[in-house]
């Protein structure tokens, strides 16, 4: 039975007509299976477009360019697509929309072929397309996307580059529409939004995040890197009390003495105060002068001596480090706000906070990071070991805005110079005072409170 041109046909469920329909012949034609996995493909479709979106959005740039460099065909077009993101959102947006319209669409017509034009029907077939997108189009995939970002970006690229030149027309009439869009609500957009350099905190936190990509040794040293300009030469001197210096105002038999029991490449020199330095000793030069002059004199020795290079205690690290390379020097004396001789630093001190102890000036002498816990929990030390030295070693959380050795922090705690068996805790640690000698505090014990570290045996030491 004909009706313009259109075919009415009825509709058979459970042995019951539910109503007659007009089709076209066109849509008459099509299999319901045709039908189906057009529906699959659209899903599909759909799915890739969002995963695509996902990857691209979080692949990592600088591997990217890494692999670009390394001559990646796959990762220069992918480079090339992030650095039109404008263009490519507005191809992905475009095509995952019009293909879950088309989705949508699909599964209400073959709803009310199938089952008539029931409300209900199309409403649960509507819901049940809506859920099957949102499942298997939007969040499965995009989760797959946020895993595997640069392998499926590196894939993506190639199919979204041709299609984004095949759509350029749509894409330039959307793009100037948002364009408009987003002049009318004064928001700017430009190189700004494309800035992608990493400040140096970002940097320490990819460091830090390289897992087993970053052997340990090496991320230590870029982690000492990054701290160089956060601290002050004043951090890693050689303090004053430490100081091995010549003193000319002595005479020239102990000038002689203290120069062939030296261990150090260079002296500062002074005559009578540490205050009055005049000059940089090389050592080597001066024994070879004690072996080729008898009969030496202070005049001699002065001689040799080479300008001091003094510094602010304040210098970062860093610009320290600048300043040695360009002034073709080693050594610094660090001065303080009066022109007080507060310590010295050497390009040695410096290279030794990157990576870490490699030598020692005394033969013997104790190496800044033997120290650790014992069995016990327990740790002795001196009281002019540094701060920072003691967080590196032993996972402490000592302040280091304030003092810079374990002496200093108590004496600013206290307000006093204290006796010997007096204890303080500071967060999971308590400091107990061994020995004072010379208004100053000789060797303390460290007891780790961490549970995980003594557990009870901590408390019960404590309480004895």
């Amino acid at each position: 039975m004909s009706n313009r041109g259109q075919v009415i046909r009825p509709l058979v469920f459970s042995d019951r007509v539910l109503c007659k329909l007009p089709y076209g012949d066109a849509v008459d034609a099509i299999p319901l299976w045709v039908q189906l996995l057009a529906l699959g493909i659209l899903i599909l479709l759909s799915a890739f477009f969002a995963m695509s979106e996902t990857a691209l959005m979080a692949a990592n740039r600088h591997r990217l360019r890494h692999l670009s460099k390394r001559g990646s065909k796959r990762a220069t077009t992918t480079l090339w697509l992030l650095d039109r993101t404008d263009k490519l959102l507005s191809l992905v947006l475009i095509a995952n929309t019009l293909i879950n319209a088309l989705a949508t669409a699909l599964v209400t017509a073959i709803a009310i072929w199938t089952f008539g034009n029931n409300e209900r029907v199309i409403t649960i077939a509507t819901a049940a397309v809506a859920f099957a997108l949102i499942v298997f189009a939007e969040i499965g995939p995009k989760i797959i996307g946020a895993t595997y970002p640069e392998r499926i970006a590196l894939v993506a690229s190639m199919v979204l580059r041709p299609l984004m030149t095949i759509a350029k027309p749509i894409i330039w009439v959307v793009n100037l529409l948002v364009s408009g869009l987003l002049a009318v609500l004064h928001i700017k957009t430009g190189d700004s939004a494309r800035d992608h350099r990493l400040s140096p905190e970002e940097l320490r936190s990819m460091v830090l995040e390289g897992g087993n990509f970053v052997q340990k040794k090496h991320k230590s040293i870029l982690l000492n890197l990054f701290d160089l300009e956060k601290i002050s030469v004043e951090d890693v001197m050689v303090p004053r009390g430490h100081i091995e210096a010549l003193n000319l105002s002595v005479p020239v038999d102990e000038i002689k003495h203290q120069l062939t029991t030296c261990y150090h490449n260079k002296l500062p020199v002074y005559e009578g105060e540490i205050n009055h330095i005049v000059g940089i000793l090389h050592v080597r030069k001066a024994i070879a002068l004690l072996n080729q002059q008898e009969d030496l004199t202070l005049e001699h020795f002065k001689e040799l001596l080479t300008p001091p290079y003094f510094v602010p205690e304040d210098t970062d690290v860093f610009t320290q480090l600048q300043n040695f390379q360009e002034n073709h020097v080693q050594l610094a004396i660090i001065v303080d706000e009066y022109g007080e001789v507060q310590g010295l630093v050497t390009l040695d001190d410096i290279i030794e906070e990157m990576i870490g102890e490699f030598t020692t000036s005394v033969p013997g002498a104790a190496r800044a990071d033997t120290f650790s816990w014992d069995s016990h929990g327990e740790c002795l030390l001196e009281g002019t070991a540094a701060l920072r030295d003691i967080n590196k070693r032993l996972g402490l959380n000592f302040p280091l805005d304030g003092p810079k050795t374990l002496n200093g922090l108590l004496l600013e705690l206290l307000q006093d110079i204290p006796e010997a068996n007096v204890s303080v805790k500071i967060a999971d640690c308590v400091i107990e005072i061994i020995q004072v000698q010379h208004q100053a505090i000789k060797v303390v014990k460290l007891i780790n409170m961490k549970p995980n570290a003594r557990g009870s045996r901590v408390k019960a030491a404590l309480r004895k």
